[in-house]
């Protein structure tokens, strides 16, 4: 499987998919330990990509879908943005529902 398929198929296995440096247990820039927080305060389960285990993932991703930094945010498959979005849509109070939605669609898959 190329790089691009293993990404598609990392998007396509859950309904929220944080790609991120390091884990959210032990993130390794301000960024992603920001993105991991925000969507684990949310309570919603979601999946995550340490982007330093996989070099061909970390040099492609930004490729994958014209996002140049991480982390990246991903429901059903489809790009959210980075962690200023999903920090935004937290504070507007939109994140938990739409990381719900996304968790139900994928869910009826």
């Amino acid at each position: 499987m190329n790089v691009m398929d293993r990404i598609q198929h990392q998007v396509d296995s859950a309904a929220v998919v944080l790609y991120m440096k390091g884990t959210p247990q032990f993130p390794q820039c301000g960024f992603s330990a920001k993105a991991a927080q925000t969507l684990t305060s949310t309570g919603v389960e979601f999946a995550y990509v340490n982007i330093f285990e996989d070099q061909e993932v970390f040099q492609n991703l930004p490729t994958f879908a014209n996002w140049p930094t991480f982390p990246q945010i991903y429901f059903n498959s489809e790009l959210v943005g980075g962690g200023d979005i999903i920090v935004e849509m937290a504070e507007m109070g939109t994140l938990k529902d739409e990381m719900k939605k996304a968790s139900e669609k994928f869910d009826i898959k």
